[in-house]
């Protein structure tokens, strides 16, 4: 009889590749299965409202539908937050090389973070700047992007932000600030609303220091501009994927 050959023990770079190849592919499976449901549901809950230290009990918030924000609100957040949300795939590198060549002239790195990357920051993540963060940020963005057309991604944003202590999404906000639904803001009241984005903790849309009425003065004007180019009608959603179920 044939002796039977003994079979070779698998190299232990071998072993490790394939353990490198099955982790990759469940990080990268985990990130797609943690965010494809948001084309067809709406989140009820974000990492930062969890995190929320506010002392404000219950939050208010409230789910509004695209339809129903109304054209100022969505054309104020981008005015003041991304004008290039239409053109970047996420991470906006003309906004972050601007950023590092004003560094000399502010002594600092001017943020230059994306609608995309507010989302996914406010959706699963935490304040804060380390690198951790930052990179699971950047990676999350990119699932983003390729999985949710682009006024999906505006509406849960507008819908996410936080506008004051304890209160997030334009709907609680603008009822809250001004008595009104998203859809019946002017584009002041929008204005004011978007401006306050950068540090909802210290301004009030209600009682706009000098800086935030300066501030909502230019995004009016950034509004009127965007009106004007039909800015809406661009990121409106063409995929054959429906958005909703």
């Amino acid at each position: 009889m044939a002796k039977k050959r003994k079979k070779r023990p698998v190299p232990r770079w071998k072993r490790w590749l394939r353990w490198f190849a099955l982790a990759v592919f469940v990080f990268v499976a985990g990130s797609v299965l943690l965010v494809l449901p948001l084309r067809w549901f709406n989140p009820v809950t974000t990492a930062f409202m969890l995190q929320d230290d506010s002392g404000r009990e219950p939050l208010l918030h409230e789910w509004t539908a695209w339809d129903e924000l109304g054209s100022s609100m969505a054309l104020a957040a981008v005015a003041s937050e991304d004008q290039r949300f239409a053109d970047h795939f996420g991470i906006d590198l003309t906004a972050i090389q601007k950023s590092l060549g004003e560094k000399d002239q502010r002594g600092y790195v001017r943020g230059a973070s994306t609608i995309s990357q507010q989302t996914v920051k406010n959706l699963y993540l935490w304040p804060g700047r380390n690198f951790i963060r930052k990179g699971l940020e950047a990676w999350l963005t990119v699932v983003l992007e390729v999985c949710l057309p682009k006024q999906r991604i505006l509406e849960i944003y507008l819908n996410i932000a936080e506008f004051g202590p304890g209160v997030y999404g334009a709907g609680a906000a603008s009822r809250y600030y001004f008595g009104v639904p998203p859809e019946g803001l002017s584009d002041r009241q929008a204005a004011l609303l978007a401006g306050v984005l950068p540090s909802p903790r210290k301004l009030r849309p209600n009682d706009p220091s000098d800086y935030l009425r300066k501030r909502s003065d230019w995004i009016v004007t950034q509004m009127q501009r965007l009106r004007r180019e039909a800015w809406l009608t661009r990121i409106a959603s063409t995929d054959l994927m429906p958005s909703r179920l």
